[in-house]
């Protein structure tokens, strides 16, 4: 859906718009850009930086990216930055080691994902989407404009941030490159005039870099509008998908809506909130368990996630698929194959450990052991509980892990 600018009234966007942040800085600062965007009927230009690192992106990702569709049903501008130049470092948040460089090439092959996934949301139009590259205006930077741009930040102010202050008081190796990198995204909203930027709670440091630089420029500062981070479906830590606890934008929908329905009960409330556009009232009702039984709820929210993606027709088939896996047993109507290379078999045998990681069903050689002892294996109708047993994969056998991941294992011709 699309509206037209200021259609709706500057204080019911406001409105709209804080709903589910963790912080914004400020929201006088924010309410106050949309009533003067009103008055001069120019859209806002509304910010969003994302390193193609990773070749998908997950629910995690989709948090930020609804807050930004948001903006851009009331009329306003999104400006999606790719930070193709930017990803060739790599963003310190959160990390305890400097981030591996990524090559040009990698960074393009997952920027070009980024843009077919990131389109399931946001609206493509040319007139509500600009679509820019950093590497633009940060690649054409001499080591004078570098130098200058670094004159910006001091040594003290860097180590205010987590990610360094935890790491400089551990004596793990901080390198001046990754000082770099807060500055070269604000620079960013310098290049593209930005009015507001989004980002997650582990962005905030970064985006406020970004109102710094503006200011040191003559630019009005953006708002920082900071939503909070999706918590995955282990129910632990954050959603991350070198941590098998994600549910990816592009996955088939069955497997989005397995998912969903696997995550604890406690999970559902922010989920619902950051997932779904349902009002806080209607959410208020699904989550108490004496209007709704958790079952239900959790098959209302992955109906939501499935159709944000796929289609209404494709949620229901989803569901009618897990309760059929889920009240008889049975396999699901369709099987996704997974091939397997030969090269990983030893005497026409592999292993069942290797089998599941291989299939992507768990992420490391301990999650794939924990699976086989819980007794959620089952290969060719059988129930594995060895996790040193070596399996023939003759006659293209299905692998169960659990109710909701299903392949079927076929071996790559020779």
């Amino acid at each position: 859906m699309q509206t037209t600018i200021h259609t709706t009234a500057p204080e019911q966007q406001f409105a709209t718009l804080i709903a589910a942040t963790d912080n914004v800085y400020t929201p006088a600062e924010l309410k106050q850009r949309l009533i003067d965007s009103a008055s001069a009927n120019k859209p806002l230009r509304v910010k969003l930086g994302m390193d193609p690192t990773a070749p998908d992106l997950h629910l995690g990702h989709a948090v930020v990216l609804r807050k930004l569709r948001q903006f851009q049903d009331f009329g306003h501008k999104a400006v999606l930055i790719v930070g193709d130049f930017t990803a060739m470092i790599g963003d310190p948040t959160g990390k305890k080691k400097t981030r591996p460089v990524l090559s040009s090439e990698q960074v393009q092959q997952n920027a070009q994902t980024y843009f077919e996934q990131a389109g399931k949301i946001l609206d493509t139009s040319p007139e509500r989407l600009e679509i820019r590259r950093n590497s633009e205006w940060l690649a054409q930077m001499n080591f004078a404009d570098a130098l200058k741009l670094a004159q910006q930040m001091t040594v003290a102010r860097m180590l205010e941030r987590d990610t360094f202050s935890e790491r400089h008081k551990a004596g793990e190796a901080i390198y001046i490159h990754e000082f770099m990198y807060p500055l070269m995204q604000g620079w960013d909203s310098v290049m593209v005039h930005a009015d507001v930027e989004l980002g997650g709670t582990d962005q905030t440091f970064n985006n406020l870099v970004g109102r710094d630089l503006q200011i040191a420029q003559g630019q009005k500062p953006q708002i920082v509008m900071i939503m909070p981070i999706l918590t995955g479906t282990d129910g632990h830590q954050k959603m991350s998908k070198s941590l098998g606890n994600y549910v990816g934008v592009a996955e088939a929908a069955t497997e989005q809506f397995g998912k969903t329905m696997s995550i604890p009960d406690d999970l559902m409330p922010q989920w619902f909130n950051l997932c779904t556009p349902l009002s806080a009232d209607r959410i208020h009702s699904l989550i108490d368990p004496t209007q709704t039984h958790p079952r239900e709820a959790k098959e209302v929210l992955g109906r939501l996630i499935v159709e944000q993606f796929h289609s209404a027709p494709a949620a229901q088939s989803a569901a009618e698929d897990f309760r059929r896996r889920f009240a008889g047993g049975e396999l699901p109507s369709e099987i996704a194959q997974h091939v397997i290379s030969a090269a990983l078999l030893k005497d026409g045998r592999i292993g069942v450990l290797t089998l599941i990681k291989e299939a992507g069903f768990a992420p490391s050689t301990s999650e794939a052991r924990r699976l086989v002892e819980g007794g959620g294996v089952i290969f060719a109708g059988r129930k594995i509980s060895n996790p040193k047993e070596q399996l023939t994969l003759e006659g293209e056998p299905v692998l169960q892990v659990g109710k909701r991941r299903v392949c079927r294992v076929v071996m790559a011709p020779a």
